[in-house]
């Protein structure tokens, strides 16, 4: 039952490539898809311990090398740029929709600028 639901909850989130290219971080005053995410965890959807939570939570990314946050939660604007910290990956995500779990197509942040 529990699977049959996953599959029909199921969500398509293609991820949009980065910004700057590969590997680069932004500005967070750059973050234009919402708040900067703080994500305790962060990596390819293609890792092992990533793609099984996102399967877990009927996620489907179309881009195996898109850059994940796991376990997010919203880093303040106020703070940005003046002293705001993560103590994990600061991250600017495109899909932020599934409840601070899972956010995808996201690229590193640099809380300083």
């Amino acid at each position: 039952m529990l699977a049959n639901t996953l599959l029909a909850v199921s969500i398509l989130a293609a991820a949009t490539p980065t910004p700057g290219g590969s590997g680069g971080t932004i500005p967070a005053s750059s973050c234009s898809t919402g708040p900067v995410q703080c994500c305790q965890t962060s990596g390819s959807a293609s890792d092992p311990a990533i793609s099984t939570v996102l399967a877990g939570l009927g996620i489907v990314v179309q881009d195996v090398n898109a850059l994940v946050g796991l376990t997010c939660s919203a880093v303040s604007v106020v703070g940005v740029g003046s002293g705001a910290t993560c103590d994990a990956s600061a991250l600017c995500c495109s899909e932020n929709s599934f409840g601070g779990l899972a956010s995808i197509g996201c690229v590193p942040v640099d809380l300083s600028s």
